[in-house]
C-alpha cells in the first residue's frame, strides 16, 4: 500500500508539473527584474516563465519583424517610442490595453490602444567620466559643435541608430536639432574627427567608456547613469550619500531624447490570456518597485518610491519633438547608413 500512495503522488505532482503553461517572453539584453517577482507570477497563474534575450531593442525589433509567421515569444518587452511605428507597420503587435496603464500619466503612455503598454521611461544623455577631465584640466564641451570637433570627437563614444534604442534616440535628437541635411553633415564631421561607433550599448557603456577600462571618457547613456555609478559603488549606503557621483551628464543641446520602453503582446501568441496577465504584472506594484535600481530608467506608474540614489539622476530640458519626425524612423536609419557610414 506504502509503494501504491508514493507511486500516485509521484504521479499526481508529474500531472501538475505537465499542466503548467510556458509563457515565452522576449526582452532586449539589458532588461532585468527580480526573479523572486518572477516565481510569484509563475506560482500565481501555475506556469512557467521563459526569457530570451533578443540583443539590444534594434536588434530585437529585427528579429521580430524576420520571424513574424512564426513568433519566437508571446510578449514583447523593451520596444520603445522610437521603434513603435516601425513594429506597428509591420503588424507585430496585438492590443490589449493593461488596466494598470491608468496609473501612467498621458505624457508617457506610448499606445492607448495597448500595442504597446509604458512600463518605463528614461533620457538618453551622453555622461561623461569626472575623474578624466579633471585629471587633463579639460573643459568640457559646451555644444554638439563642440563635440564634433577633433578635441572632443575623439574622446566620445556612442551606440549605432542601426542596432541601439540609444543610439537610434541619440540619432532623432540630432535630426530633430540640426534637420537632415545638418545632423548628416554633423556625424560625418564626427566620425572624421574620431567619433567611435559601437553596436549597442553594452559594448559603449561596458567596454569603451573610460570609467570600464575603455579609451572615451564621453559615452552615451541614460541621465539615471551617475546614479547607478553610485549605487554599485564598494559600500553603498543610501543613508551616507557622496558629495557627487563619479559621473555626470552633459546636457547638451540637441543631444538628449525621452525614451518610453514598453511591453506588448505579439500577434501569433499562443498564450494570449496568460500575456495580458504578464502585461499587468509588468505594471504593478511589484515590478514597478523594482525597476529604478535595476534597470536605471523611471518607472511609468506614478507614485511609485525611487531609492535616495536617484538625487544624482538629473532630468533634462527637452526640445520639442518636431512633426513627423518619429514617423518612420527606419527611414532616417537607412538614411544615417547610406550618408554617414557609407559616405567618403
Amino acid at each position: 500500500m506504502r509503494v501504491r500512495s508514493v507511486l500516485t503522488a509521484a504521479l499526481l505532482v508529474a500531472g501538475v508539473a505537465s499542466a503548467q503553461t510556458t509563457l515565452t517572453v522576449i526582452t532586449h539584453d539589458s532588461f532585468d527584474v527580480d526573479k523572486k517577482l518572477v516565481a510569484s507570477f509563475e506560482a500565481a497563474n501555475n506556469a512557467r516563465v521563459r526569457f530570451v534575450k533578443g540583443g539590444d531593442a534594434g536588434e530585437l525589433l529585427n528579429r521580430l519583424i524576420l520571424t513574424h509567421r512564426a513568433p519566437l515569444a508571446d510578449v514583447v518587452y523593451g520596444l520603445d517610442n522610437s521603434l513603435l511605428g516601425r513594429a506597428r507597420s509591420a503588424d507585430l503587435l496585438q492590443a490589449y490595453r493593461s488596466p494598470a496603464l491608468s496609473g501612467v500619466d498621458p505624457a508617457y503612455r506610448l499606445d492607448d490602444a495597448g500595442l504597446l503598454n509604458t512600463v518605463d521611461y528614461g533620457f538618453v544623455a551622453l555622461n561623461y567620466d569626472r575623474a578624466y577631465f579633471q585629471k587633463a584640466g579639460l573643459a568640457l564641451p559646451k555644444s554638439l559643435e563642440d563635440l564634433k570637433s577633433p578635441q572632443y570627437a575623439k574622446l566620445t563614444v556612442v551606440a549605432s541608430p542601426a542596432t541601439s534604442s540609444p543610439g537610434l534616440a541619440f540619432l532623432l535628437a540630432t535630426v530633430n536639432h540640426y534637420g537632415e541635411a545638418g545632423a548628416w553633415q554633423w556625424w560625418r564631421d564626427a566620425r572624421l574627427n574620431g567619433l567611435k561607433v559601437t553596436r549597442g550599448w553594452s559594448d559603449a557603456y561596458n567596454k569603451e567608456f573610460t570609467r570600464n577600462g575603455g579609451r572615451y571618457p564621453i559615452v552615451l547613456s541614460y541621465a539615471s547613469s551617475p546614479a547607478a555609478e553610485v549605487f554599485y559603488a564598494d559600500n553603498y549606503d543610501a543613508r551616507k550619500l557622496p558629495a557627487q557621483a563619479p559621473t555626470a551628464n552633459l546636457f547638451l543641446p540637441g543631444s538628449t531624447w525621452l525614451q518610453l520602453e514598453g511591453v506588448g503582446i505579439l500577434k501569433g501568441a499562443k498564450q494570449p490570456a496568460l500575456a495580458r496577465k504578464f502585461v499587468d504584472f509588468m505594471l504593478g506594484k511589484g515590478v514597478q518597485a523594482d525597476i529604478p535600481t535595476r534597470m536605471w530608467i523611471y518607472p511609468a506608474v506614478g507614485g511609485t518610491p525611487l531609492d535616495p540614489v536617484f538625487r544624482f539622476a538629473d532630468q533634462p530640458q527637452l526640445a520639442a519633438v518636431k512633426p513627423g519626425l518619429t514617423a518612420n524612423p527606419q527611414r532616417l536609419v537607412d538614411a544615417w547608413v547610406t550618408q554617414v557610414l557609407r559616405a567618403r
